[in-house]
């Protein structure tokens, strides 16, 4: 990987070639963003609404919008009878509440999901859907069927629209580190999992990384969040050239972080659009966040590290023939999502990605974008890869050894 600093004129042209494209962009998509599921029905919403109505045993139930810490108290204060009858009456509500316990989360949303599944194949039978929204329709309901299968643990679950859903692989009780993989566009419930390219899809990327935190330290105990809890942009459009989607997806990234249990340190893992997302969260995200290294990076709304406003750090990196290079690093007027992270200037800790080949193959076994991933997320820092191996700069002024 190579990185320079682009000079004035360069710069220039780049942002001309970004107002054309935007100009292209405008004219053949319009803001659909601004229009897509405006005015319907949110089956999360509505389950929040009968929670807030709801008691259990005379109690009246919190409110599904305060602290993680006070939901956590407040479920700490009930039985598992009671914990089971809430996940029972309101499996949306507590399947996406941060605070509450983990296990009653999956619980909640193996209910959810099975709720979800009875809905998508009863569309495949309505003669109001289009051949293609029954195909659609079946397509969900096979999703969601494999995401009740046994040993899945699903964090959270929204069916509304496209959908959003996390995933944990490990034992996040007795984690004593959690890495966050935050994908980026065309992320959804039905590109949540593949087949084909599986390690380009949020469970392969957090899968490849759990199982490489295992291989650097056997007795490390982590768990790995595939979070795929935000609306990401769809295609390479006007959603994806601007902070929209990052806002709300930052909002709901630092909410997991407060949510999580314990205070073990988190390391977050930003690819594409997601960098742009941990980039507008990085300076509301708590302490605990210790690192925040991003791949096939856009930008991430700052001129240097520094901007962001965090302790954490940050690391880059990107793939010699990662097609992300060529999007032009800028910002004005709202479109662009600022400087290159793997540029000199910026400061981030720049890793290698060795064998990573394009875009999407930054979490593929065998690269070392995913060892060093690996490394960081174990605590062992001493063991990461430069960009350039002559020079160890990355590593500068880091101690640390691995997780047990």
């Amino acid at each position: 990987m190579t990185s320079f600093d682009s000079s004035p004129q360069l710069n220039a042209w780049r942002a001309l070639l970004a107002l054309a494209v935007v100009f292209v962009m405008l004219a053949t998509t319009g803001w659909t963003a601004v229009r897509h599921n405006r005015g319907d029905a949110s089956p999360l919403k509505a389950a929040l609404t009968a929670w807030e109505k709801g008691s259990i045993d005379g109690r009246a139930l919190p409110d599904p919008d305060g602290s993680a810490g006070r939901l956590a108290r407040f479920f700490a204060s009930l039985d598992v009878p009671q914990r089971n009858r809430l996940a029972a009456r309101y499996p949306l509500a507590v399947g996406n509440m941060n605070g509450a316990p983990a296990e009653l989360r999956y619980r909640a949303n193996r209910i959810a999901l099975g709720q979800a599944r009875k809905v998508e194949r009863d569309r495949m039978h309505d003669n109001r859907l289009s051949p293609l929204g029954k195909q659609e329709a079946e397509r969900r309901m096979k999703r969601f069927g494999v995401m009740m299968r046994p040993g899945r643990q699903v964090l959270a679950f929204d069916p509304m629209g496209s959908g959003r859903m996390a995933e944990v692989f490990g034992d996040m009780a007795k984690a004593r580190r959690v890495s966050v993989v935050v994908p980026g566009v065309d992320t959804n419930v039905l590109t949540f999992e593949r087949t084909f390219r599986k390690y380009s899809a949020p469970v392969g990327m957090a899968k490849a990384l759990y199982r490489e935190e295992r291989a650097v330290n056997p007795r490390a105990r982590t768990a790995v969040i595939a979070w795929a809890d935000y609306t990401a942009p769809v295609g390479i459009g006007v959603d994806a050239a601007t902070a929209m989607r990052a806002e709300d997806g930052a909002t709901r990234l630092d909410s997991l972080v407060r949510g999580l249990p314990g205070r073990t340190p988190v390391a977050l893992y930003c690819h594409s659009y997601g960098s742009v997302v941990c980039g507008v969260a990085a300076r509301k995200l708590p302490p605990r966040v210790t690192d925040i290294t991003v791949a096939g990076s856009p930008g991430m709304r700052a001129d240097t590290a520094s901007q962001l406003g965090t302790r954490a750090r940050i690391w880059a990196t990107r793939d010699s023939d990662d097609w992300i290079q060529d999007v032009p690093n800028m910002e004005f007027g709202g479109l662009g999502h600022g400087a290159d992270p793997v540029a000199v200037g910026f400061g981030a800790r720049l890793l290698s990605a060795a064998g990573a080949r394009g875009h999407a193959g930054y979490f593929e076994p065998g690269t070392e974008s995913l060892r060093n991933f690996a490394e960081i997320g174990t605590g062992a820092y001493r063991s990461v890869r430069c960009a350039n191996d002559d020079d160890d700069a990355c590593r500068k002024g880091i101690s640390g050894t691995a997780a047990a």
